[in-house]
């Protein structure tokens, strides 16, 4: 059954691309029609896409894998970071910190320092500093929260990335290629879709088809996470219910080991063959 509704892609403008002059030819199989030097895109390719990627999501959720969220342009950034934070998955709707992927270790790195100085305003140590220190840490501490707040819990590479805007976003993408991370993407008639794995033909630039696209794929994201959650439930009362049961199953098993003991007949040890005196030598 379809996660997406044609008439609400249709009504948040997902169909408009852009100029037909500043197309990408490898877009052409997503692309309706032209209208007034504008590229149509098909949404009923685009509805098959988005829930082809709704339900890979939702199998990364499932298994307890990261899914992060990148997007940075203007109309995008508040989409993102709520629907993201909402699913407890990772984003970067800032600035993409060169390197955050091909050089994870770094920016873990960067992310320590900053609960580093978490730690220091809890346990007092922060206001023994002097109040230039004060103030330098303060920055610090706001630029960190600022570029890599939203991925402080994230302490392994994610197990894909979610980009609005291929060309805006092309670092993440070719990080994301060379770790062979897989890669869902909105991609718009003027960008090139051959190095994403998942396809989503739609407008990038409206904040209603973002909007749309974006809130499918988070409900599919939350569907897996409380699968799971029901899976580790079971899995929690099935081991339960075993643990119950092994202690009889020891108690029957010793009591039946005994029965065996007293009901085995005993057998009877072999009687002693009598001794023969040997006789006295006769005196000569």
């Amino acid at each position: 059954m379809p996660r997406t509704n044609f008439q609400e892609l249709l009504d948040a403008g997902a169909h408009f691309g852009h100029l037909a002059r500043k197309w990408n030819p490898k877009m052409a199989p997503y692309i309706f029609d032209q209208k007034n030097g504008i590229h149509i895109i098909d949404l009923h390719k685009s509805i098959v896409k988005i829930d082809e990627a709704a339900e890979m999501m939702k199998e990364l959720a499932r298994s307890g894998r990261k899914i992060l969220f990148v997007a940075t342009k203007k109309q995008a950034k508040d989409i993102v970071s709520e629907k993201a934070t909402a699913v407890n998955m990772p984003s970067v709707t800032e600035r993409w910190p060169g390197g955050m992927l091909t050089n994870f270790p770094t920016i873990r790195k960067a992310v320590k320092k900053m609960n580093t100085i978490d730690k220091m305003k809890e346990d007092g140590t922060f206001e023994k500093l002097a109040k230039r220190e004060r103030l330098q840490v303060n920055r610090q501490r706001e630029k960190l929260e600022k570029n890599l707040g939203s991925i402080k819990d994230m302490s392994r590479l994610p197990s894909a990335i979610f980009v609005v805007d291929v060309q805006k976003e092309a670092n993440a993408v070719k990080e994301a290629n060379r770790l062979n991370i897989p890669v869902f993407a909105m991609v718009d008639t003027c960008c090139d879709p051959t190095p994403i794995d998942y396809v989503i033909p739609a407008n990038d630039d409206a904040v209603g088809s973002i909007e749309v696209v974006v809130n499918t794929l988070c409900k599919a994201i939350q569907e897996g996470l409380e699968e799971r959650k029901m899976e580790k439930d079971k899995e929690g009362e099935e081991t339960e219910t075993t643990e119950r049961q092994q202690p009889g199953k020891r108690l029957r098993s010793r009591r039946g080991a005994k029965a065996a003991e007293a009901d085995a007949p005993v057998e009877e040890a072999p009687a002693a063959e009598p001794v023969k005196e040997e006789e006295a030598p006769k005196a000569e």
